[in-house]
């Protein structure tokens, strides 16, 4: 059985919160390609990260394919306009969790963030686990 440590997923969904927070409020301290994508692909990061926080028994799998399923929901999302939820995504909050603008490059990103998840932890819960 599966079970995760939360004061590691509270360290890694703080680390990804900082680092993907950095590359959109300096990025110039990243290379173009970084400040371009990074933000995106952390962002599926910590979904899978936040998931694996509340539900520590799940697998890794099930993990992804909700993280995945939730972003790419998120992102087709960006292709409806109303007043109320632009008027959400105007807040630093919203903007951040909703973002603005349907993108197929930000559908590769999550697709990357959380097989980049996926891995770290299944090599960690591989080790750990037996």
């Amino acid at each position: 059985m599966v079970k995760r440590n939360r004061k590691l997923g509270i360290l890694l969904i703080l680390l990804t919160l900082l680092i993907g927070i950095a590359s959109r409020k300096f990025p110039q301290f990243f290379s173009s390609f970084l400040a371009e994508y990074l933000g995106d692909t952390l962002w599926a990061m910590l979904v899978f990260w936040l998931l694996g926080f509340i539900f520590v028994r799940k697998t890794s799998f099930h993990l992804a394919l909700v993280a995945l399923l939730f972003s790419y929901l998120i992102e087709i999302s960006q292709l409806f306009h109303a007043v109320w939820i632009d008027s959400i995504r105007q807040t630093t909050l919203g903007s951040l969790v909703l973002g603005h603008g349907f993108l197929w490059s930000d559908i590769l990103c999550y697709s990357i963030g959380v097989a980049i998840s996926y891995f770290f932890e299944f090599l960690f819960l591989k080790r750990s686990n037996g």
